[in-house]
């Protein structure tokens, strides 16, 4: 698959096959991520990866039970088209998928966010190079529970940036439509 088709193939997934990913291919892909580029050469992710179903649900249900907290506090725009679905007792954020990869950092890096979102794309791109799906599920960042966090192995230092669903894709969904480049200027050189 060369770079072209490897960008037009990486879709979020969200329906998966139920068949585990082995953790050899997991730490294989993450290997992969330590190639991508952060500031300072700081490399401040960190992964901790979850294969049991039960621990999963009980990272959803948290995350849930904790954004509809905030929503019932500042019922602001961002949760407000959740509200529903977080509700529903059956739902879950990560859509039963067979493998997250919680990619954690040091509360303190201030560029965190950034690192986190290129060392994703690179893990995303290493899934979907061997066939498999990934989608980066924000909702399932809001784990307040101090004995699930400690069971993660979650430092005190440390906080969940980006939860990352990773398994078989039961389909590949059609992209939507992008629109090109919206460059504002070009400035030539002299």
């Amino acid at each position: 698959m060369d770079f072209k088709e490897l960008l037009e193939k990486r879709r979020s997934i969200r329906n998966f096959e139920d068949t585990p990913v082995g953790v050899e291919l997991v730490m294989e892909m993450l290997k992969e991520t330590t190639l991508a580029p952060t500031a300072s050469n700081a490399q401040p992710c960190n992964f901790i990866i979850v294969m049991d179903r039960a621990v999963i649900k009980r990272i959803s249900d948290d995350s849930k039970a904790n954004l509809l907290k905030e929503f019932a506090v500042n019922p602001h725009d961002r949760l407000r088209m959740y509200v529903d679905v977080l509700k529903d007792e059956a739902f879950n954020v990560f859509y039963n998928a067979p493998c997250l990869v919680l990619v954690i950092g040091d509360k303190g890096v201030a560029t965190l966010d950034f690192d986190t979102a290129l060392t994703v794309a690179y893990l995303m791109f290493a899934a979907t190079s061997r066939g498999l799906g990934t989608c980066w599920i924000n909702l399932g960042a809001s784990v307040r529970d101090p004995d699930l966090l400690r069971e993660l192995g979650v430092p005190d230092e440390c906080r969940i940036v980006a939860p990352i669903i990773l398994g078989y894709p039961k389909e590949v969904p059609m992209a939507s439509a992008r629109h090109d480049a919206r460059v504002l200027k070009v400035i030539p050189g002299k």
